[in-house]
C-alpha cells in the first residue's frame, strides 16, 4: 500500500493519525465559525485577530518563566493569545465606535501593532536564559509535529463547543451579518452579536495556533466559508457545507503531509482548501463558471430561436447561421431555410404570444408582472390559462404562417 493510502486509512502510525483527526476537527471549526464572518464582510478581522494572537504567546512565556515553568505550557500559551486576540478585538471596535476611521484603517492599525509587539517579545525571549523557548516561532506557521493526545483533545473540545455556539447563535447572527439596521430595529443588540461573532473567530484562531499558525488559520477561516457559497443560497446550510469543506481540506492536507514528510502540514491545508475552492468555482453547479457559461449559452440559443420563429411569421429570410441550425436542428426549417410544418405552428404561436403580451400589458399595467417578460419566457409561466382565453378572446382568430 503507498504511503498516502496508508495516511489516507489512519495506518501511518499513530502521530500521523493524531494529526489528521486533529486536523480536520479544526477545519470543521474554522470553516463553520468563519461562515458569518465571511457573510459579515469582515473577513479582514480575522487576520487582525490571528496576529493579535503572537504578544499573548510572548508574554504568557515570559509570566511561565518567572513562577518557574518551563514557558511551554500549551494551555498557558493558549490562554495568554486568547487575552491579546480579545483586547484586539475590542480595540478595533473602540476605534470604529468612537473615531473617525473606518473598520479597515482600524484593522490595518491593530494587526500592525500586534504583530510588530508579538515579534519584538520573540526576540527577547530568544535572549532569556530561562524557559524552553525554541519552538514559539512554530506558533507564526504552525508545527503539527510534535502534537499530542491533549493537544488534539483541546481541539475537539474547542471546535466542537464554537460549532455548537455558531449554530445555536445562527439567526441573529445570520441577520444582524444582512441587515445590521433592521436587526437593531427588531431590538437586537448589533454590537454585542458583532463581538460574540469575532469572539467565535477568535476561539477558532486560538486553538488553530498549534496546527496551522497565526497567519495561515485565517484562510481556514474564510476559504471555507468562500467555497461553500458556491454550493447552496441558504446561510443554515453554508454552516454545514463549510464546516465539512474545513474537514476535509485539513484531513487531505495533514494526509498529503504524512506521505510526504517534507511538506510542511499547515501551508498544506491551506493549498487543499485553496483546491476545493477553485474546483468550487468552476465546477459548482448554480454559482460556479461552468454553470454561468451554459446559462449563457442557453439564454443566447432561446433568444435566436425566437428572433428567428419571429421572422419565419413575418415571412423574412433567416440570414443568422446560428439561428438557421439552430432551428434546423430542431426540425422547424429545412436546411435553405423553408419552414416545416413545426417550424410554422412555432413560428404563429411566438407570434401569437408577442401580441398576447401586448394585451396583458393593457390589462394589467402592472410593472411588476409585465416586467418579468424578457422575451424568451413562456407566456404559460407568468399567466394562468384562463388569463390566457381571455387574452385570446380580445385578440381573435390566430392568423396561420404562410409556406414558401
Amino acid at each position: 500500500m503507498s504511503p498516502f493510502f496508508e495516511a489516507l486509512l489512519l495506518q501511518a502510525g499513530y502521530n500521523a493519525a493524531l494529526v489528521a483527526i486533529g486536523a480536520a476537527l479544526l477545519g470543521f471549526a474554522a470553516g463553520s465559525s468563519g461562515t458569518f464572518l465571511f457573510l459579515r464582510k469582515r473577513a479582514l478581522v480575522s487576520d487582525a485577530v490571528a496576529h493579535a494572537t503572537l504578544p499573548g504567546v510572548g508574554l504568557a512565556f515570559i509570566v511561565m518563566v518567572s513562577l518557574g515553568g518551563d514557558g511551554r505550557s500549551l494551555l498557558g500559551l493558549l490562554l495568554g493569545s486568547a487575552l491579546t486576540a480579545w483586547i484586539g478585538l475590542l480595540t478595533i471596535e473602540w476605534i470604529t465606535r468612537r473615531t473617525r476611521l473606518a473598520e479597515d484603517a482600524a484593522i490595518g492599525a491593530v494587526l500592525g501593532v500586534f504583530f510588530g509587539i508579538g515579534i519584538v517579545l520573540l526576540t527577547v525571549i530568544q535572549s532569556m536564559s530561562a524557559g524552553r523557548q525554541a519552538g514559539l516561532e512554530s506558533f507564526l506557521l504552525g508545527s503539527t509535529a510534535g502534537m499530542l493526545f491533549q493537544d488534539a483533545v483541546v481541539i475537539a473540545v474547542g471546535g466542537s463547543l464554537t460549532v455548537f455556539a455558531t449554530w445555536l447563535l445562527r439567526r441573529p447572527m445570520t441577520l444582524v451579518a444582512f441587515d445590521g439596521d433592521y436587526a437593531a430595529a427588531l431590538g437586537y443588540d448589533v454590537r454585542r452579536i458583532d463581538l460574540l461573532m469575532m469572539g467565535l473567530v477568535m476561539a477558532v484562531t486560538v486553538i488553530g495556533l498549534k496546527l496551522v499558525g497565526l497567519i495561515l488559520i485565517v484562510a481556514m477561516l474564510i476559504i471555507p466559508a468562500v467555497t461553500a457559497r458556491f454550493w447552496t443560497e441558504r446561510s443554515g446550510r453554508v454552516i454545514w457545507v463549510a464546516g465539512a469543506v474545513g474537514g476535509l481540506s485539513g484531513y487531505l492536507g495533514a494526509v498529503l503531509s504524512a506521505s510526504a514528510p517534507a511538506l510542511p502540514t499547515g501551508p498544506i491545508i491551506v493549498l487543499v482548501a485553496a483546491v476545493l475552492f477553485v474546483v468550487s468555482l468552476l465546477f459548482a453547479p448554480g454559482r460556479g463558471v461552468l454553470a454561468a457559461v451554459l446559462r449563457h449559452r442557453s439564454f443566447q440559443a432561446r433568444v435566436h430561436r425566437r428572433q428567428g420563429l419571429l421572422a419565419l411569421a413575418a415571412q423574412h429570410p433567416i440570414r443568422e447561421a446560428y439561428t438557421l441550425r439552430l432551428l434546423a436542428r430542431e426540425g422547424l426549417v429545412r436546411p435553405d431555410g423553408v419552414p416545416t410544418e413545426a417550424g410554422r405552428a412555432q413560428a404563429a404561436k411566438v407570434a401569437r404570444d408577442e401580441r398576447r403580451w401586448d394585451v396583458a400589458r393593457e390589462i394589467h399595467q402592472d410593472a411588476g408582472l409585465t416586467g418579468r417578460y424578457d422575451g424568451v419566457t413562456p407566456i404559460e409561466e407568468v399567466f394562468t390559462a384562463d388569463e390566457i382565453t381571455e387574452f385570446d378572446r380580445r385578440l381573435g382568430p390566430p392568423t396561420a404562417v404562410g409556406g414558401a
